[in-house]
């Protein structure tokens, strides 16, 4: 049996951007998690995928949905992101004051978002603990003016690429 705390390590070592995928439930409300399981699957279609915990509250409402936004945070974002990452009546009093708009599709989008890509739903998979969303992209909107937020060894730090 692999040693599960030896396999969180190994995947930490990996540098990836921090989203959250963000939805509207069935009353109109945004919900969402904070998600670095994302990537690119096609090109034609244009097909992005995210994996959220089977055990997220947020996860039924992203199957239901059947409509979300991919928003990848910015540097300065990571209050976002731990807002996102809370459970329940916790995450509903941290998301409450957060700069979301309703995209022209009808998503709840991040303010200040580096990179925001809106889905309809395409397939859904099932991936041991976590279900794999894959979702058709309907919209992109990039802000060159953003640096991204990377995530790697339990830490979130801005993107120190060359530009």
């Amino acid at each position: 049996m692999l040693n599960e705390d030896l396999y969180k390590k190994a995947l930490g070592t990996f540098a990836s951007g921090v989203t959250v995928v963000t939805a509207y439930d069935s009353e109109g409300k945004v919900t969402g998690l904070t998600a670095s399981a994302f990537s690119a699957l096609s090109m034609d279609p244009a097909l992005v995928l995210v994996c959220p915990n089977y055990s997220s509250d947020t996860y039924p409402i992203l199957s239901k949905a059947k409509r979300f936004a991919i928003n990848i945070l910015s540097a300065e974002q990571t209050d976002v992101a731990f807002a996102f990452a809370k459970k329940g009546e916790a995450k509903e009093a941290a998301i409450s004051g957060l700069n979301i708009n309703c995209s022209s599709l009808e998503n709840p989008v991040i303010e200040g978002a580096v990179t925001v890509i809106e889905c309809q739903l395409w397939r859904e998979y099932e991936g041991g603990d976590h279900a794999i969303l894959v979702g058709e992209v309907e919209s992109i909107k990039i802000d060159d003016e953003q640096t991204p937020m990377v995530y790697c060894q339990g830490k979130m730090a801005a993107w120190q690429g060359s530009n």
